[in-house]
Parts: structure tokens; C-alpha cells; sequence
């Protein structure tokens, strides 16, 4: 096995930082972790949804006898089962049938292309999917066996299935996009669930959690959501709408008393700007999945005072979350929000080429611990490739490569620095899209920015940002003005658009596609 050469000074900073090591229930599946939290908490509130709740012994009930019926249409331990359900306690009561089983859930949402879930159906060896869309994805998949979800009277079973589930075994399956065009099946094992959401460093998680379920449940962020409040015996409070609604988002906090929220990025900054107050009542708001920006956490922290905002990152394969930064202040010098440190039972390290990086030298990030997946479906050489064994200081350690590019401050703190793969070339010149997205939000009345890459008809590429203004007093032609001032010429964005909104997808993050759609429409300049 070869290994990371480092400094003594390297060495020190991430063995600092890596004392993360915590006590979690690792012996166990997500199976034995619910039912034990359903035994002590038989009468305590597990779901809300609208005027509906569902205490755990009542939702372990539903769950087991919704895992006998799949057992009779021959679900076995190890295999895959679709998830499509609108978010319902149906949702939750599918999921945890599915592990009663042995099985691992493969969430997926009902308006993707058929031929893309054909694939992922077919990587997972899916052969069963469980709905409340029955009728429509028998129709559209009649190759498929489709369980329905939703039933007039429900079956119960008090009995737990004698199925043995252990830690290694998969939960669930995260489809994520490709570089190559090919999705890519992310395994999440059992552990990797308990090790995200017991002894947690980053919120509160106990009996007394409230959390809202906000994310599509084919984005990672749901685990969190679900599992930090069902294996604790918390609630997990439904959002009750398809599309979030601001006033209607306050309502339900407020409402249900909830204590946490994750929000991605985009719709944190939506809230700041548009309603703050939405958020007041919450204990811990979470926030991630992009870059900050430093405008929307300055005027939080102002909002919502020290202590109440975490900005946490992670990738998919490490299990939702892999690192946490308590707001606390901003720092002059700090060019960046910090991403943090590890959360409990995660080791993370920066490394350039072959070599541990000291405070201050920027690498790539490589993630350790119980949250890694253990590999692609199908996809040997892109697991062999993402997925290393080194030595780090004598110790053996798997280790997942992000992609993403980091430095360490001298107080331990990441602060991210972009993608790899985030490095552009135009007109001979490298340029981080980061560097320049940071600098038009620095402009004072830039609310938020977008910046990507286009290609002209030349097949020229050209730098394009996409820009929410504070008012009316700003132009495309101040704007590069301030650039100028800033930045070389060949980093300042050849075309610069002033929008409204900036769409998201289904998951909170910034829709490029929706953007670069409409730009080639009034430009003829096509997306690279």
C-alpha cells in the first residue's frame, strides 16, 4: 500500500483534526436501531403530515406489515426496491418496509425520463418498485412488478420479520450524475446512516428533535431528515407541499416546533433575502451544498445571532454530511465561508499528488471513516479510481477522492477552494469559476450570481454570469467595471445577465441547464 509523504507540521494539523472518533451503534442495521427506538417510544410522535401523525408505535405497525407484503411478492435480503411516493407517511412507512426486508431502497422520482430509469433500474438489478403511482408506472414500465403503497386498509403486523440486517448491508442506493453521461449508483451501507446521525456534533439529535423533511427523498439530504429524527425517537415533520412557499414554510416551523432545518445553499439565501424571519423559532439551521456566500451569512448572523448557524458539506458517497462550521463570526482576511472539520466518526485530508498538505497549501480533499460508500454499482474502474487506499502515517486508510480542492487554515478550519473539475480554459488562460463568482458577489448590490461557461458559434468559449440584483441601480456595463478592477481582463464574464431568480432544480441547487437555456435563446450562444 503506498503512502502519503507529509511534513511533521502536516502530520500535526491533521491529527488535530481528525480526534473525531465517537461511540455509535455500529453493530447494527437501521432495522434493529428503529425497532428498538419504537419499543421505548411506542406512544411518542414519529410523523406528522398535515392533520395526520403516526406515533412509532403505530408507524412500526404499518412498516411491518407493509414488509410482509413485499415479502410475499418475493423481496429478499440484498435486493433493490424503487421508491416513488410522494412525501406522505406512506413515504416513510415504504422506506423502512423495504429495510425490514433486507432490501435496499432506490429512490427515484416519477417525471424522469423513462430511459434513464431503465438504467437505473437495470444497474440495481431493480426488479420491484413500490408506488402510490401505480397504475402510471405500470403502464410505463410493464416489465416491472409495481407493489402499491397506499392501501384502504392498510395491513399491520405487530411482529418485527425475522430478518437479520447488519451494518454492512446497503440501505439505499443515491443515483448522482456522471461525467461520462452515465448515472452513478451510490451504495450507502447501514453504518454509514447511524455514523451520519448518532453522536452528532453538528445539531442537537435526541427524543426532543424536531426535524423537517424538506428534501426529495432522491436527495441525500433526506437521510438526514428521516434517520436524525426516527432513530432517535424525535418527529420527523412533513413539509406538506410539492414546491416550498415561504409563508407556508414559516407556518409549518412554527407550527410543528421545529428544532432543526437543513436548507441547501440557494434557498437559504432566498429566505435571508425575501423572509428571515421565517427561520426564527429554529434551534439549528444547517446549510450547504454550494459555495456561501458571505453577504447572506453576514446578514444571518445579524438575524439570528452566534451559535444557531452551521454551514456543513459532504458528497454523497460519505453519506450526506462529512464536515460542520458553526457560524460564529467572519473573519476580514477570510476569503471564504471555512467548510469546518470533520463531524464525529469522519477524517478528512488534503493532499496534493501523493503528499499530506501543511495550513495554507491548497489540495484535494480526500474523506475517511464509517460514512464512506462502499463503491459504484457496476462501475469497477470509476470505484477504483475514486476510491484509494493509502497509509497515512503507518495507518491504513480508505479513502474517497471529492474533487474538490481545499486548504487547511492554521486553526484546522477547510475552506473550500472549487472543483477539480471547476477550472476553465478560455482563450489560453485558466480561470476558477469560484474566483470570479466571489468577486461579483462582493459587488454591494449583487444579491446572487451564477457563473458558468458558454460556447460562441466559433466554438470560442466565453465566460457568462448570471446576476440577481439588490434594486435597479446596477448595469451589466458597472458590473464589469467592478470586475475590471479586480480581476485580469480575460476573467471578467464576456456576457453578463441580469435576472430576477435564479431557477433551482429539484434539490435546491442552481439550475444551469434552465439558465443556459434561456441565454441561448437570446444570444445563440450554446452551453458547453
Amino acid at each position: 500500500m503506498e503512502s502519503l509523504a507529509c511534513t511533521a507540521e502536516a502530520l500535526s494539523i491533521h491529527k488535530e483534526i481528525n480526534r473525531t472518533a465517537a461511540p455509535f451503534p455500529d453493530g447494527a442495521g437501521v432495522k434493529e436501531l428503529f425497532e428498538d427506538c419504537a419499543a421505548r417510544h411506542v406512544d411518542a410522535v414519529a410523523v406528522v403530515h398535515r392533520d395526520r401523525t403516526l406515533t412509532y408505535g403505530e408507524l412500526n405497525e404499518l412498516a411491518n406489515g407493509l414488509a410482509d407484503v413485499l415479502r410475499m411478492r418475493g423481496v429478499r435480503p440484498g435486493d433493490a426496491v424503487g421508491v416513488c411516493i410522494e412525501r406522505s407517511p406512506e413515504l416513510i412507512v415504504g422506506l423502512l418496509a423495504v429495510l425490514k426486508c433486507g432490501a435496499a431502497y432506490l429512490p427515484f422520482d416519477a417525471s424522469w425520463p423513462d430511459e434513464r430509469l431503465r438504467i437505473l433500474f437495470g444497474e440495481a438489478h431493480c426488479r420491484r418498485v413500490l408506488t402510490d403511482q401505480d397504475p402510471a408506472l405500470a403502464g410505463r414500465f410493464p416489465e416491472y412488478e409495481v407493489v402499491p403503497a397506499v392501501y384502504a386498509e392498510p395491513p399491520r403486523g405487530r411482529t418485527n420479520p425475522d430478518v437479520p440486517v447488519g451494518p454492512l448491508d446497503i440501505a439505499y442506493i443515491n443515483f448522482t450524475s456522471g461525467s461520462t453521461g452515465r448515472p452513478k449508483g451510490v451504495r450507502i451501507e447501514h453504518r454509514a446512516i447511524a455514523r451520519l446521525v448518532f453522536g452528532a456534533v453538528y445539531a442537537r439529535l435526541d427524543a426532543d428533535t424536531t426535524l423537517l423533511q424538506l428534501a426529495p427523498i432522491s436527495f441525500d439530504a433526506a437521510t438526514f431528515e428521516i434517520w436524525g429524527a426516527l432513530l432517535h425517537g424525535g418527529t420527523c415533520v412533513l413539509y406538506p407541499g410539492k414546491h416550498v412557499r415561504l409563508s407556508e414554510l414559516k407556518r409549518v416551523l412554527d407550527d410543528h416546533r421545529v428544532t432543526v432545518l437543513f436548507l441547501t445553499t440557494a434557498l437559504f439565501n432566498t429566505v435571508v433575502d425575501e423572509a428571515p424571519e421565517t427561520l426564527g423559532g429554529l434551534e439549528t439551521i444547517l446549510t450547504g451544498g454550494e459555495a456561501h456566500s458571505l453577504r447572506h451569512i453576514e446578514k444571518a448572523l445579524r438575524h439570528y445571532g452566534r451559535d444557531r448557524l452551521v454551514s456543513v458539506y459532504g458528497p454523497t458517497e460519505c453519506t450526506t454530511f462529512a464536515t460542520f462550521h458553526p457560524v460564529r463570526e467572519l473573519r476580514p482576511e477570510d476569503p471564504a465561508l471555512p467548510i469546518g472539520r470533520p463531524i464525529q466518526n469522519t477524517r478528512l485530508y488534503v493532499v496534493d499528488g501523493d503528499t499530506l498538505c501543511a495550513p495554507g497549501e491548497t489540495g484535494e480533499v480526500l474523506l475517511a471513516g464509517a460514512g464512506l460508500s462502499p463503491g459504484y454499482l457496476g462501475m469497477p474502474d470509476i470505484t477504483r479510481e475514486r476510491f484509494i487506499d493509502r497509509e497515512v502515517d503507518g495507518v491504513p486508510e480508505r479513502l474517497y477522492r471529492t474533487g474538490d480542492r481545499a486548504y487547511l487554515r492554521a486553526d484546522g478550519d477547510l475552506v473550500f477552494q472549487g472543483r477539480q473539475d471547476d477550472q476553465v480554459k478560455v482563450s489560453g488562460f485558466r480561470i476558477e469559476l469560484g474566483e470570479v463568482a466571489h468577486h461579483i458577489g462582493a459587488h454591494p448590490t449583487v444579491k446572487q450570481s451564477y457563473v458558468t461557461v458558454a460556447e460562441r458559434a466559433t466554438g470560442e468559449k466565453a465566460l457568462i454570469a448570471f446576476v440577481v440584483p439588490h434594486g435597479e441601480d446596477i448595469t451589466p456595463e458597472g458590473l464589469r467595471t467592478h470586475l475590471r478592477a479586480r480581476l485580469p481582463g480575460y476573467m471578467v464574464p464576456s456576457g453578463i445577465h441580469l435576472c430576477t431568480a435564479l431557477p433551482l432544480t429539484a434539490t435546491g441547487k442552481v439550475d444551469r441547464r434552465v439558465l443556459l437555456s434561456s441565454h441561448l435563446q437570446a444570444t445563440g450562444v450554446m452551453p458547453v
